[in-house]
């Protein structure tokens, strides 16, 4: 296995640089701290894909939130997704609460859907998501992040907390793998 994932790394293709997923997060902060001010947000991190990107985009919000984290994962350190599996939910009241979810890619879009989802069961007032990666697939998902860093083609990509196979979240840049 550890040849697999070393070779995944080695052979993968950059799309992003540290600089490039930086600009992206300043332009998402902006907007961020511009449509949430005075709204007391309670952020979602989702995990583990999400820790990440909260973790860059928190230190450049400059408005006053909480933080909490939710996991809902339909992939399970594999390649391929399969239902939504709720791991943790979030500990604060979600009840009357301005919610931003911030995850690391909008992919199929199913799981920021069921996420987007809960929050109004859980009695939300309004929930906005954040994504640093939406991946451009040739069909409507079920839902659109309200703030989007940056568009990946449709490929299996890694890195700022996207896994291959449970690795190479740490990766500083966004990488395809070669297909």
């Amino acid at each position: 296995m550890q040849t697999e994932i070393e070779n995944v790394r080695a052979t993968a293709e950059l799309l992003y640089s540290q600089a490039d997923i930086d600009t992206a997060l300043d332009t998402m902060a902006r907007q961020i701290n511009q449509l949430l001010a005075g709204r007391d947000p309670l952020v979602l991190c989702v995990m583990n894909g999400g820790l990440v990107t909260a973790g860059h985009l928190l230190t450049r919000l400059t408005l006053p939130l909480t933080i909490d984290a939710i996991n809902a994962s339909r992939y399970q350190n594999k390649t391929v997704g399969d239902e939504v599996e709720w791991l943790i939910q979030p500990r604060t009241s979600l009840k009357d609460r301005t919610i931003l979810v911030i995850d690391d890619i909008l992919d199929a879009g199913i799981t920021l859907a069921a996420i987007y989802d809960y929050c109004l069961k859980e009695g939300a007032s309004s929930v906005y998501t954040a994504v640093l990666l939406s991946k451009d697939l040739p069909h409507k998902k079920p839902i659109t992040a309200d703030f989007v860093g940056l568009t990946v083609p449709d490929r299996y990509v890694f890195g700022y907390g996207m896994d291959y196979k449970g690795y190479w979240r740490n990766a500083n840049g966004i990488y395809a793998c070669v297909e």
